[in-house]
C-alpha cells in the first residue's frame, strides 16, 4: 500500500488532485482511499489531504502518519508547517519550487528522494495558473501510474466543470508535471 500526504493551502487544489489521483489508480483496478483534512479556516489557510492506494482491499481507517509520499503544492508551508513529519526515509518529498533538490534538503533535512519542479511557472505557461495540477502529473510519475490513464480520469474529470479549451491547458500542465517528475518510481 501506497500512502500520500498532500500540503497546500485552501484554493490550491490539494483536495480535488487527491480525489482525481484516487480516481485514477481506481481505473487501474486498485483499491483506493481520498480524504481532506481542514478546519473551519479560510482559503489560504493550510490544508491536507490524503490518498491510499493499494492492490489489496484496504481496512485502514485513520490519518496518514508516514507517508510514502508528501506532496507540497504552495513552498512556504516548508517553514511554517512540517511536511516531512513521517515522511518514510525511503519516501518521496516533491515540491512545488523553483528551488534545487539540494537547497530544498537543506530547508527540510529530509534525506530521501527529493523532486523539485516549478509547477506554478508550469501552470502559467500552460494557462491554469494552478500548480495542483502540475504536482498530480509529477504524482502519477513517481507512482508509476499508467498516464495515459491519468490523462482520461482528468480530462473526464475536468470535462464536467471546465470548457474544453481549459481542460486542454490543465492536460498540457498535467503531462509537463509528469515529465519532470518521470524517473523517480517509488514501485509497488
Amino acid at each position: 500500500m501506497k500512502e500520500i500526504r498532500w500540503h497546500g493551502r485552501g484554493g490550491q487544489g490539494a483536495k480535488t488532485v487527491s480525489q482525481i489521483l484516487a480516481q485514477i489508480n481506481l481505473r487501474e483496478g486498485k483499491h483506493v482511499q481520498a480524504f481532506p483534512e481542514y478546519g473551519p479556516e479560510r482559503s489560504g489557510a493550510p490544508v491536507r489531504a490524503y490518498n491510499r492506494i493499494s492492490d489489496e482491499e484496504i481496512l485502514v481507517h485513520s490519518g496518514v502518519y508516514h507517508p510514502d509520499i508528501v506532496v507540497v503544492i504552495d513552498e512556504t508551508l516548508l517553514e511554517s508547517e512540517n511536511p516531512t513529519e513521517g515522511l518514510k526515509p525511503d519516501g518521496v518529498l516533491i515540491v512545488n519550487s523553483s528551488r534545487s533538490e539540494d537547497e530544498i534538503r537543506r530547508t527540510t533535512g529530509f534525506r530521501g528522494r527529493i523532486v523539485a519542479l516549478d509547477a506554478t511557472k508550469i501552470a502559467q505557461e500552460a494557462g491554469t495558473g494552478y500548480p495542483n495540477v502540475p504536482m498530480l502529473g509529477a504524482v502519477v510519475a513517481v507512482l508509476g501510474t499508467d498516464p495515459k490513464i491519468a490523462e482520461e480520469e482528468l480530462k473526464e474529470t475536468l470535462s464536467h466543470r471546465l470548457p474544453p479549451e481549459v481542460v486542454e491547458k490543465n492536460l498540457r500542465a498535467f503531462r509537463a508535471g509528469y515529465e519532470a517528475a518521470k524517473g523517480v518510481y517509488v514501485g509497488g
